[in-house]
């Protein structure tokens, strides 16, 4: 005899709804998606621009084997979370992340972010984290500032960005290809040994996620100052950069935080690029345990 196909119907009859069981709600009603593998001290990763939650499957496999409860979610707008409009800032970044950390009752957590991820968990540890944050660590992230300015000489030119979001909106597949296939991960370097699965999971990533989202992103993590983020954080902070990132500059990122934040460490990575958590995960994996259990 035939077994029934499972409907979403019966599904739910046992108690069970597969279409919502790893999303949320935020505040102003935008569906998050997020995975959350394993028990014990959460850590909360923060993906960056303009990816998902899958970025960072090298370092949630490790950490789950090593006994942490490892989470990640979908940034508005990317991935497999609800692709609306509006909401595509710091702000409202940061603001997700706490309706997810209290969704989950989050406490003593570690909060680890990359790129503009690494802006978002600043915000949000600033922001809305006191009493739920052990340690923060900030790879390759944006703060304090990306936009050249005159107050921040060693930033990058405007006419950067409005390349980006032109380059976007004119072929954003082939954007994508071209930033995973060159600069992203180095890849564009003499005598690089260059991974075309990684460029590949990069655009398919990118692509899942909505051009809108990606395109007001680029106003958001090359123009938002988080100086003042940065002054509020009480909690050990590991700042981690490649001298050879060349999305995120060391001099107008990595450097200058370390000296705002109260208690900064920065390790710097000679001859890594932007994307060193792939690249380079084993060691900078180790690095992050080695912080944690510090």
């Amino acid at each position: 005899m035939a077994t029934p196909a499972l409907s979403a119907s019966n599904t739910k009859l046992k108690g069970i709804d597969p279409m919502t069981e790893n999303f949320i709600k935020t505040k102003d009603g935008v569906s998050l998606f997020f995975k959350d593998w394993g028990k014990g001290q959460p850590i909360v990763f923060h993906h960056g621009w303009p990816l998902s939650a899958d970025d960072w499957d090298a370092q949630m496999l490790f950490f789950v084997q090593h006994g942490y409860r490892v989470i990640a979610h979908d940034r508005r707008g990317h991935g497999r979370s609800q692709q609306v409009s509006d909401g595509h800032d710091i702000a409202h970044y940061a603001a997700d992340v706490a309706a997810l950390t209290e969704h989950l009752n989050l406490k003593d957590a570690i909060h680890i972010g990359h790129s503009t991820g690494g802006g978002e968990a600043a915000a949000y540890v600033a922001r809305h984290g006191k009493g739920r944050v052990a340690k923060l660590v900030m790879v390759a992230a944006i703060p304090p500032l990306m936009l050249k300015t005159a107050a921040n000489p060693n930033g990058t030119p405007i006419e950067v960005f409005d390349g980006f979001r032109s380059a976007l909106a004119a072929n954003r597949a082939q954007f994508y290809m071209d930033v995973a296939s060159g600069p992203f991960y180095g890849f564009n370097r003499p005598n690089a040994k260059v991974s075309h699965g990684s460029i590949q999971n990069w655009w398919r990533q990118g692509m899942i996620g909505s051009a809108k989202a990606h395109y007001d992103g680029i106003k958001a993590f090359s123009e938002t100052d988080q100086t003042e983020d940065l002054k509020k954080i009480d909690v050990a902070t590991l700042v981690m950069h490649g001298d050879d990132d060349q999305v995120v500059p060391i001099a107008a990122s990595a450097e200058l935080s370390v000296k705002l934040l109260k208690k900064g460490t920065l390790k710097v990575y000679k001859g890594y690029p932007h994307g060193m958590l792939t690249t380079n995960a084993d060691v900078l994996n180790a690095d992050i345990l080695s912080f944690i259990k510090s």
